[in-house]
């Protein structure tokens, strides 16, 4: 069955299909709807999560193993299972056909990929999980739905504005949902519920903030600590959204096919969740020293 992202809320009202597929062009989007899923599971009596990293030299047994592996005491299941490059080979294509004919009630299996291309989307394995569960593509809204999009989000946080204030908010995070989801946000914390005006919104919007995203991510591609360091504080004085600084980090860490940087990141995704403690912002930091650190030369 295919949802799109904005069905999935009142789908997650009902019992869960034994089989989610995630994927898209959308980071945050994916993001958000593999939360909400894993927020459902855990209201729904799935105690237990196991989160797998489809990577190079995987063990496609460890899938079985893993929804296989139940609680003596008859706890339910989430497997959490993550393809970063989006290409499980042959091997895991058979697995994963395989494997749905393994589906049980006791456990659900949310499987995120990155973007398709029209010709992933037709093999066979991804036609097999779609028809199996429930499949929903994360893309981007067009841009004449942007400003129905932005409305939604202000919505959400019992805010609202005008035609206009919605088109100059679009115009200014075209193409750009991490950005345009930090602008909402940041509406939501300099003004209060209702009605927000035009000039306010370009107030906010105009004072740009000194650091984003994208500069974060520049910062860890060229190996620069101290610009990494000073982004890091940048964002969170500007009260940034952890989930989106991780979505940065973790995303260089798995190109980078770095190890030590994708578990510190695993932690700090506890963090976020509150299944650990610690100082967020202080692992944010320690992470993003992995990253820069100098790579290593080739002994002679």
């Amino acid at each position: 069955m295919q949802l799109r992202p904005e069905q999935l809320g009142a789908h997650l009202d009902r019992p869960l299909s034994p089989l989610y597929l995630l994927h898209g062009d959308e980071p945050l989007l994916v993001i958000e709807a593999a939360d909400a899923i894993r927020q459902a599971a855990r209201r729904q009596g799935f105690t237990q999560r196991e989160v797998i990293v489809a990577g190079n030299h995987f063990r496609w047994d460890d899938l079985f193993l893993a929804a296989g592996n139940l609680s003596l005491f008859g706890e339910t299941k989430l497997i959490d299972l993550r393809i970063p490059s989006g290409k499980p080979g042959r091997e895991g294509s058979e697995a994963l056909q395989r494997y749905i004919k393994t589906l049980n009630a006791e456990t659900v299996t949310l499987i995120t990929l990155p973007e398709l291309d029209w010709q992933a989307k037709k093999a066979a394995w991804v036609t097999a999980l779609s028809q199996a569960g429930v499949a929903i593509e994360c893309n981007a809204p067009p841009l004449v739905r942007l400003p129905q999009w932005l409305a939604e989000r202000l919505a959400r946080q019992k805010q609202s504005t005008s035609p206009e204030g919605l088109a100059f908010l679009a115009a200014h995070v075209e193409g750009n949902l991490l950005a345009a989801h930090q602008e909402i946000q940041k509406l939501g914390l300099i003004y209060p519920a209702g009605k927000i005006a035009l000039a306010d919104i370009e107030a906010a919007v105009l004072n740009v903030a000194r650091y984003d995203i994208s500069d974060l991510r520049d910062a860890i591609k060229a190996r620069d600590t101290v610009r990494a360091v000073r982004t890091l504080q940048g964002l969170e004085a500007e009260a940034a959204a952890p989930p989106l600084v991780l979505w940065a980090l973790a995303t260089e860490a798995r190109a980078a096919q770095n190890r030590s940087a994708l578990m510190q990141a695993a932690k700090i995704d506890r963090l976020i969740k509150g299944l650990a403690s610690g100082d967020l912002w202080d692992d944010f930091l320690q992470l993003a020293l992995r990253l820069t650190r100098p790579a290593a030369r080739p002994a002679r």
